[in-house]
């Protein structure tokens, strides 16, 4: 998929100068890092940022915007990443804090079409397709049913396989708290695919 990457200029974006390119193709010269371990971030984890932020509810149209702007904070916070700890929960936790400050902006909305993420290889049945793509439907708009701070613990541990200790550390949680916000995502999680299975039913997917 092809995205517009930004020009950037000691860290800020310099919106006079736009390029259209797939993000596994960006030259070094078009990311804010002057040295290779930011380039090699950038270039690797683009896509699970820009999916990230789809989960956490940023509208499709805004995710090209926020994906930079999350790899602006990320390059200036590079010296302070600890190489011994995972790296997605790191960034997951510049994902979480930002779509907080985009949740809170009263001209935001939140809207279930338009979600775009990565899909799975195809099955091999083209009703075994169907199936898996109407169930994949239900659960990513269910998903943006549960509450924010919840969906963020659910995410990190029921999708990208994260221990719960790593997730406390990478949103700065109390582990208690961590594991009571898991419990109730699941819930939430549950109750919103039951009562979309119910609206599909009758309606049928939106």
């Amino acid at each position: 998929m092809w995205r517009r990457v930004f020009i950037f200029r000691d860290g800020r974006r310099d919106s006079s100068q736009i390029r259209w390119m797939h993000p596994r193709t960006v030259p070094k010269a078009s990311t804010p890092a002057e040295g290779p371990e930011f380039s090699a971030i950038f270039r690797s984890e683009f896509s699970y940022v820009w999916n990230t932020l789809a989960r956490l509810g940023i509208h499709a149209r805004d995710l090209e915007d926020a994906s930079h702007e999350l790899f602006c904070h990320v390059y200036r916070k590079l010296p302070t990443y600890d190489p011994s700890r995972p790296l997605r929960p790191w960034l997951f936790g510049f994902a979480f804090r930002l779509a907080s400050d985009y949740r809170r902006l009263a001209r935001h909305r939140l809207e279930l079409t338009g979600l775009e993420v990565e899909r799975a290889d195809p099955a091999p049945s083209t009703v075994d397709q169907l199936i898996s793509a109407e169930e994949r439907a239900l659960i990513e708009t269910a998903l943006l049913l549960v509450p924010l701070e919840r969906r963020a613990v659910l995410i990190l541990h029921e999708i990208e396989g994260t221990s719960v200790p790593a997730i406390a550390a990478a949103l700065s949680l109390p582990l208690n708290t961590t594991y009571s916000r898991l419990r109730l995502a699941r819930s939430d999680l549950a109750s919103a695919v039951e009562r979309l299975q119910s609206k599909w039913k009758r309606h049928g997917p939106r």
